[in-house]
């Protein structure tokens, strides 16, 4: 039987095709599958991730509450043109703690994957409060009630402890030290030695300018430590290290 014919048998019987469909989709699915049971987690462990700081994971919070992930993705696709804007391509470890997690593709405003570091405090500052005194053409709305709440934080240790309870590595030591290390964090003229140990490259500023931790200070610490963990000048992919 050449192999027109045998086109033709298939096609004329649909209980046939059917059998073959559900085999070639069911090895297909399988050989995605099975690897997984053969290695310990699917996520290369990446040198300089941490879990948030205390202050981080209340702006965390408060991005996640405002809906900003509604306009603004966290993930670096590995294509030239987004490489060559935001910088390189975002690696799962960087998502570990994430919960959940800032993935997407959905871009009214720009990828905030790599945005630690790019603007000063002062600007991520007066962008929240009127971002169309910065950047005229944006759509972006309006946020200077942060300035205005203070922080709500008496229950961060307590959310760091249910946190721990799924995964994230929070120590008993930073969960004892999560209100201090959160204003801490806030204060430069604060002993941020304890900080910075548990907490490395922990951006520590009074962002907002006032006495009180309010709400846009642990916003704009959660947005400069985005892409800052990793040390890419040095960043090998597992599969090429010796």
């Amino acid at each position: 039987m050449n192999s027109s014919n045998a086109h033709k048998k298939i096609e004329r019987n649909v209980y046939l095709m059917a059998v073959l469909i559900l085999v070639t989709v069911s090895i297909g699915g399988l050989v995605q599958v099975i690897p997984l049971f053969t290695i310990e987690t699917t996520i290369e462990p990446v040198e300089g991730i941490r879990p948030y700081s205390p202050l981080e994971l209340a702006g965390f919070n408060i991005y996640i509450r405002e809906g900003c992930y509604n306009c603004h993705s966290q993930q670096v696709r590995p294509f030239r043109d987004e490489v060559e804007r935001y910088g390189h391509y975002s690696l799962a470890a960087e998502s570990l703690y994430d919960h959940p997690f800032q993935w997407g593709s959905k871009r009214t405003g720009p990828d905030l994957a790599r945005v630690g570091g790019k603007y000063s405090n002062e600007w991520h500052v007066g962008h929240l409060i009127d971002p169309q005194a910065l950047v005229p053409e944006s759509v972006m709305p309006q946020y200077p009630f942060l300035a205005e709440r203070p922080l709500r934080a008496d229950d961060i240790a307590d959310h760091m402890r249910t946190l721990r309870f799924i995964g994230v590595p929070y120590t008993d030591e930073m969960i004892e030290n999560a209100l201090a290390d959160l204003k801490a964090q806030d204060d430069p003229f604060a002993d941020i030695e304890g900080l910075l140990a548990r907490y490395p490259k922990a951006v520590v500023a009074d962002f907002s300018g006032t006495p009180e931790v309010m709400e846009i200070d642990a916003l704009v610490a959660y947005l400069q430590v985005k892409g800052t963990l990793v040390d890419f000048t040095s960043y090998r992919p597992e599969q090429f290290r010796q």
